[in-house]
């Protein structure tokens, strides 16, 4: 390869996109414009450039080199490639890499709500959910459960962190999604802007006034946003006041609730269909 450029300096600075930046400091590269992420593994990677993300460089190891890393490098030929055995890369990051290959990239613009929303029937909405690997793991079960988009507040792991992005096996790539704008009082205005656009709104929430999650009459909603609270806590109690419907997963054996990712599978498989 001719970009092919072997690590033999640790403190190469074209290394910090990987080893010695955050997340948050690469989400802040750029200001005033878009950041940066990492992406991981050939299939996110592929994703991601699918999508239409514009790459700036690869680090990969040796025996990495599968036909599906092959395939990407092969298209972006002009794009430097940093390499070293799987034992200095490890030593180097701090971790093993997924399939030994990560990919620095640039973030694009946010699309609006309105943008987003437009010829969506279901939509995902994510209250404050702060764990990346539940972040991607409702991404994944959004994009293959019929949602059309998903919408975050300003509380949200990023879906753009790696371990979030890793999670979701990059279809937070192939589904879109957006943050509320920071202007945007959660949940008062979101809410409101929400129900503006035409959604009824469903509440996932522990709580006896709710409906079936089989309620014939969500069925026949054209629009409804399925509105998921944080870890622990759930939705906040001004959001679920709001909501149109709540609605509680049925339980069994005693079982309180489920986790916020397995909570989305549920009910994104019994409302999106």
């Amino acid at each position: 390869m001719k970009n092919h450029i072997e690590i033999t300096n640790f403190n190469d600075p074209n290394l910090d996109l990987y080893v010695r930046l955050s997340e948050v400091q690469l989400l802040r590269y750029a200001e005033p414009k878009q950041g940066i992420f990492v992406a991981e593994s050939p299939k996110v990677i592929g994703r991601a450039l699918q999508a239409g993300y514009e790459p700036i460089s690869f680090l990969l190891a040796h025996q990495d080199l599968d036909r599906e890393a092959v395939e990407i490098l092969e298209q972006w030929e002009d794009i430097p490639v940093y390499t070293a055995e799987d034992a200095v890369l490890r030593k180097l990051t701090g971790f093993a890499m997924t399939r030994g290959m990560l990919c620095a990239m640039r973030r694009r613009e946010l699309p609006s709500v309105e943008e987003i929303c437009r010829g969506a029937r279901r939509i995902a909405v994510l209250e404050n959910v702060v764990n990346p690997t539940n972040v991607g793991a409702i991404f994944r079960s959004a994009a293959a459960l019929h949602m059309d988009a998903v919408l975050l507040t300003g509380g949200c792991s990023d879906p753009l962190y790696r371990r979030a992005a890793r999670v979701s096996m990059g279809t937070v790539f192939q589904i879109p999604w957006t943050y509320f704008d920071k202007k945007t009082v959660w949940p008062s205005q979101g809410m409101a802007q929400l129900q503006n656009i035409g959604f009824k709104t469903v509440a996932m929430a522990l709580r006896n006034d709710s409906v079936e999650i089989d309620d014939p009459e969500l069925k026949r909603q054209k629009k409804l946003a399925i509105i998921l609270g944080t870890e622990g806590e759930g939705l906040l109690a001004e959001t679920m006041e709001a909501c149109d419907y709540t609605v509680k997963i049925p339980m069994s054996h005693g079982v309180d609730s489920l986790n916020v990712a397995a909570a989305s599978a549920v009910a994104f498989w019994e409302l999106g269909r």
